[in-house]
């Protein structure tokens, strides 16, 4: 994965020393989660310790690099108001950016450029800043299982390895997305009797329109969030319909086999995010349950611990 990051100096000029070094000084740190639903803004001080949270609109960069710099601003001011700080000149702070869309080399660079006048920034996927809040910047994998999925390993040695996230339909297993196609696959066979009609089936036929005719129009307009939407029913049915709990379990093996492509020695501790996370957790192979944990921090969180790192390099 590519990392984009600029140090941008946006001062006056001081009348005497005291000046200088005052604006020299870095006062607050600023830690962003930005996706293509919301953005999620994590206030520090000059420690990492947190003093505020906000939120804003998508700043994913999908989404234009300009509406993303505009969410993120909008969601710190509410941090410094969380905090009952005002928000001081920009150049007085430092920000950490975890991003869905930086990896694609031309819009992080568009991003980099439209820098609003932060003294240091550093942009990088959210994957990673997820990573880093997951295990407190310390060596760690983490699994992410929402509409998609990709897993992420920080060796002790500092090299980074990604597995999955190569998107849906041809990756992103045990995603709501790709528990949604299973689950899609099922209703198909019961509507054409290869396997028998339950109330599972029935729950999934009544949510893509109550007929075969209205299956076909939700195939025809199906993406990733729709398929996504599914994985409710089949959550809700697991604990009665054999099939829907064989889909979870199928889920559990899959997260299993990217934890072992993660970390084949098992010797790291692993942390499961995202919004399917404790919903899988009694679907996983037992010995994979003793060993995921809860994440420490968030990706806002990680992405405080991207700026320090940042800051001790420069």
């Amino acid at each position: 994965m590519n990392k984009i990051q600029t140090a941008q100096a946006t001062l006056s000029h001081p009348h005497d020393d005291a000046d200088a070094d005052e604006n020299q000084r870095i006062h607050y740190l600023i830690g962003v989660d930005g996706g293509g639903t919301g953005t999620r803004v994590v206030l520090a001080d000059q420690n990492g310790v947190e003093l505020g949270r906000g939120v804003g609109g998508p700043s994913g960069l999908v989404h234009g690099r300009q509406q993303a710099w505009d969410a993120i601003l909008d969601a710190m001011k509410q941090a410094f108001d969380h905090a009952g700080i005002p928000v001081p000149p920009l150049h007085y702070l430092a920000i950490g950016c975890g991003l869905a869309g930086v990896n694609n080399v031309q819009w992080a660079g568009e991003f980099v450029r439209l820098n609003p006048g932060f003294r240091e920034l550093i942009a990088e996927t959210d994957a990673y800043t997820t990573l880093l809040g997951a295990h407190n910047g310390q060596p760690g994998a983490v699994i992410a299982l929402g509409t998609g999925s990709v897993g992420e390993v920080l060796l002790a040695t500092g090299q980074r390895r990604e597995v999955g996230g190569w998107g849906f339909p041809a990756s992103d297993e045990a995603s709501g997305a790709w528990i949604g196609l299973h689950a899609m696959n099922y209703l198909q066979r019961t509507l054409d009797g290869r396997q028998t009609a339950t109330a599972f089936s029935a729950a999934l036929l009544a949510h893509c329109g109550g007929e075969k005719d209205a299956v076909f129009n939700w195939l025809a307009a199906a993406n990733q969030t729709r398929y996504a939407a599914l994985a409710p029913i089949v959550i809700q049915f697991a604990s009665e319909n054999e099939k829907a709990r064989e889909m979870l379990l199928a889920a559990g093996r899959e997260v299993e086999i990217m934890a072992m492509a993660l970390d084949p020695t098992g010797a790291l501790p692993i942390a499961l995010c995202g919004g399917l996370a404790h919903v899988l957790h009694p679907y996983l192979p037992s010995t994979l349950q003793q060993r995921a944990q809860r994440p420490l921090r968030d990706s806002a969180g990680g992405a405080v611990i991207l700026i320090q790192h940042h800051l001790k390099k420069i």
